[in-house]
């Protein structure tokens, strides 16, 4: 009964702040569109803050020293809606590869759009790989930090999906170095799940991988190392 009255306030903060903050950053947006990031920031302090004051979600990060200075290439695994938040609060200049059907959401949408998303199709095919990659290299020449999710979706704990090809094109792309990510935030924020779980969401960053060793030694390399460690991350923190 706890656990679905915490869940119940929880979204009753998370949504009413959220539509809050998009109403607010609407009006922004009008007047000086180049704040309007502050607000991307502002929502995803919101969702992190009521995981961790409503529902006890704390949260644990390790190797930040292997995210270098400037631009980025963050690829990481990808459980619930805490992954599309939290990166706006680890680096500075977080710019998410997320699905196209997102700009379609009201008074949001718009807003994702404004903060220099990249936003791709799915279904597109080769065009959503050049898509892609000239907006990467445009964040990349901006000292971005780019976060994708390669394996397309979001996944159960423990499972991973086959990894898609926009990291490796972004990759040789830019130039830069892939970064891997794992985290067990599925096993407290469910996909499906109302309910949340109490514990502690982990996040660990491992080394880069170089970007120049060749698209199918990278991917390699990339499953390799998501996969990695999968069972002594994905279980419940204390």
């Amino acid at each position: 009964m706890i656990g679905f009255v915490r869940a119940v306030l929880f979204y009753v903060v998370f949504f009413g702040g959220t539509f809050c903050l998009s109403a607010a950053g609407t009006v922004v947006y009008l007047v000086a569109p180049t704040k309007i990031r502050t607000f991307a920031v502002l929502w995803a302090r919101l969702g992190v803050w009521a995981a961790r004051a409503v529902c006890d979600i704390r949260l644990e990060v390790t190797g930040m020293e292997n995210i270098p200075e400037g631009p980025a290439l963050i690829a990481s695994r990808h459980q619930s809606a805490f992954d599309t938040m939290v990166w706006f609060l680890l680096v500075p200049r977080c710019t998410y590869v997320l699905k196209q059907e997102l700009l379609k959401i009201p008074l949001m949408g718009r807003l994702i759009g404004a903060t220099g998303m990249i936003a791709v199709d799915r279904d597109g095919g080769a065009r959503t790989i050049r898509t892609l990659v000239k907006a990467g290299v445009a964040a990349a020449k901006n000292n971005r930090q780019i976060v994708i999710f390669p394996e397309g979706t979001r996944a159960a704990p423990g499972a991973l999906l086959p990894l898609q090809p926009g990291v490796a094109a972004l990759a040789s792309a830019t130039g830069l170095p892939v970064i891997p990510v794992l985290t067990d935030s599925g096993l407290f924020w469910g996909r499906r799940a109302f309910r949340k779980v109490p514990g502690t969401i982990h996040i660990v960053i491992r080394p880069a991988l170089p970007p120049k060793m060749g698209r199918e030694a990278l991917m390699l390399r990339l499953r390799q190392e998501l996969e990695t460690g999968i069972e002594a991350t994905d279980r419940p923190g204390g």
